[in-house]
């Protein structure tokens, strides 16, 4: 309840006030992105009014494009292993085939997601808005985040391909600082950082979704490092989370449970504490926006 609240002023600009909000565990990285964007670039100079070349018009196309890109990075996944090690794990395809097909597939199953993402928006959130109207009035429904591909789809390539680099620089930087080594993954950067990209672009354009992109691949690169003690002190080791949200929330929770080693009440209470500052401060904010947008 309370991460959608935070997204839901960079949300209405994304979706120019479509009524819905942004339920998914990369929340933190995506304000964080809109508020960079905010900062040092111009919305006017958005990603998507950028046109290509006559020729290179079908890239327009989301699944095209998300096609060539990933064949590309499956490409280069496979050189590195090498052709021995593509030709085992392909169960013997030519590795030129097995990217190809590798890079279909992803583009397949995020096209499956965004036709969803459009059934979900013709139809279940006006059958939400219905019931919302009688039982809690001015509501909205915080879906997963590739409600936002369909309003910004060159937006979501470019923070895909920036957040991948923001994790790649954050893999060798914890290689020289001797943390644990990140290696990043597609799923994690195509879609939280393709989301991080929408936002940063929605508020900042060009400027804002490189910026923004990037940092947010650092953020997820680095908290997913701070969170391993964590998550290896409940038994899983080696073992940590791709999205914002889980990683300030585990190292949050895993640094008071040190702090009050042994005693389950002072921990509960202080992460009571915490929900009730948290609660007080979006209460206040949301009554101020909504002062501010009466006024206007």
């Amino acid at each position: 309840v309370l991460m959608p609240a935070l997204a839901s002023p960079y949300m209405d600009q994304v979706t120019g006030g479509a009524g819905v909000a942004l339920g998914h565990f990369g929340t933190v990285g995506y304000w964080l992105s809109g508020t960079i964007g905010k900062l040092v670039g111009n919305r006017e100079d958005s990603l998507e009014k950028y046109q290509f070349p006559k020729g290179l018009q079908f890239f327009r196309e989301s699944v095209i494009a998300t096609s060539l890109v990933m064949f590309i990075m499956f490409l280069i996944a496979s050189l590195a292993a090498g052709n021995a090690e593509t030709l085992r794990l392909s169960g013997g395809q030519n590795m030129l085939v097995f990217s190809l097909m590798q890079a279909v597939t992803f583009a397949g199953g995020v096209a499956v997601v965004l036709y969803g993402v459009r059934m979900i928006i013709n139809e279940i959130v006006p059958a939400f808005k219905g019931f919302a109207d009688i039982v809690v009035p001015d509501s909205k429904p915080a879906l997963d985040c590739p409600i936002t591909f369909p309003y910004a789809p060159t937006s979501v390539l470019v923070g895909f391909i920036v957040s991948f680099l923001g994790g790649l620089v954050s893999m060798f930087i914890m290689g020289l600082v001797g943390l644990p080594v990140i290696v990043p993954g597609l799923v994690p950067h195509f879609f939280v950082g393709g989301t991080a990209g929408v936002f940063g672009n929605a508020t900042g354009g060009r400027r804002g979704a490189i910026a923004g992109a990037f940092v947010n691949g650092i953020l997820i690169s680095f908290g997913a490092a701070f969170l391993l003690p964590t998550l290896g002190a409940l038994g899983f080791a080696n073992t940590t989370f791709g999205d914002a949200d889980f990683q300030l929330v585990g190292i949050l929770v895993g640094g008071i449970g040190n702090l009050f080693k042994g005693s389950p009440y002072v921990i509960a209470a202080v992460l009571l504490a915490i929900l009730a500052a948290v609660l007080i401060v979006g209460t206040v904010t949301h009554k101020g926006s909504r002062a501010g947008q009466k006024a206007a």
